[in-house]
């Protein structure tokens, strides 16, 4: 009675494997939801890969990693004086993005390691030209520099250009370091910067491509947990609405507490998403909401919005209705879903 994530061990480490192959200096981000598989569990396989570096993405997500992997813990957001979850031992790399802040852990006196974001066109956190040159000469034995970091968007087309530029701007501040963590390059552009700067280490920090590379590996299936017939006009659910015509109400596992009906907002880019986005707020406004769960080769339409641990679709007369106990298959983000369990082969 559960939703459930099916992996397929084989295909998944072999493409882990193969990531590593081609990036051997890689650095598995562990963070958030654990990309559905957990953090513990991602910990853990990264330790299996080998690598000396994890990256997570808050100081609160240390403890699920630091037990499960020995090496280097890279904190993603950038240190802060106020944050109260900080640990400070020789495993953790603290990121850096002002001037301010560097000093505050120069003045800690327990030799942290750091890690100096530079800005990029995301313009999130990082430092200015200007501000990574200061840096530069305020570090002293008081911290230990581990790299610089490049946090580059996800945007179509190359960031070629853009990295170096900035990278540019890495080797005139005159650092003591020659590692570049970089995130969101493509292989070639990879390529392309080791070319250009054969004498400095580029270290890709890889999430997605990593863990949800190879998504025939994996599937997502929820369990059927009630059939209910229903004839036009009957009602049902927690908002007492009127089942459209005959069909069968379906109760299946996954709900809001999964992630179940939860939808980040979408930058709709180009016109065919706008489409999209228009079509699917018709359906919406009409009380038609299509769900993630596939029965008889098609999306069902919610009966109601999504309770907190179940689902209840409508299933229109005529199509096949699945038994109590069956698995449907159901499409969901991974970096938002959270399953009941995870099965790996």
């Amino acid at each position: 009675m559960s939703l459930s994530l099916y992996v397929d061990g084989d295909r998944w480490r072999s493409h882990l494997r193969s990531v590593m192959a081609t990036h051997p200096t890689l650095v598995p981000v562990v963070k958030g939801n654990g990309y559905g598989f957990g953090n513990g569990r991602l910990a853990r396989k990264a330790a299996w890969l080998g690598v000396d570096t994890v990256a997570v993405g808050t100081y609160a997500e240390i403890d699920d990693v630091r037990t499960r992997f020995d090496g280097r813990i890279l904190v993603l957001t950038p240190w802060r004086p106020f944050e109260q979850r900080v640990v400070y031992d020789d495993r953790i790399v603290h990121t850096v993005s002002r001037t301010a802040d560097l000093a505050e852990l120069l003045a800690r006196g327990d030799r942290p390691r750091v890690v100096l974001e530079r800005m990029t066109s995301m313009r999130r956190h990082g430092l200015s030209a200007r501000e990574l040159r200061e840096a530069a000469g305020m570090l002293t034995h008081a911290v230990t520099l581990e790299g610089v970091a490049l946090h580059l968007p996800m945007a179509h087309g190359s960031h070629l250009a853009e990295t170096e530029r900035l990278m540019t701007d890495v080797v005139a501040a005159g650092l003591p370091t020659r590692t570049v963590y970089v995130s969101h390059l493509t292989d070639g552009e990879l390529a392309a910067l080791s070319s250009a700067y054969p004498e400095y280490s580029l270290r890709p920090r890889v999430g997605t491509d990593l863990w949800l590379g190879d998504r025939g590996a994996l599937s997502v299936r929820a369990t059927v947990l009630d059939a209910h017939p229903v004839e036009r006009g009957d009602v049902f659910g927690y908002r007492g609405r009127s089942a459209p015509k005959s069909g069968t109400i379906l109760v299946v596992s996954g709900g809001t507490a999964n992630g179940v009906g939860l939808e980040a907002p979408s930058a709709a880019d180009t016109l065919r998403q706008r489409a999209v986005s228009l079509a699917k707020g018709g359906l919406d406004a009409a009380g038609f909401v299509r769900s993630p769960f596939t029965i008889g080769g098609k999306q069902r339409l919610f009966a109601e919005p999504p309770h907190m641990q179940a689902s209840m679709l409508f299933v229109p007369s005529g199509a096949p209705v699945p038994a109590v106990g069956d698995e449907v298959d159901v499409r969901v983000r991974f970096t938002t879903t959270a399953f009941d369990r995870t099965v790996v082969s």
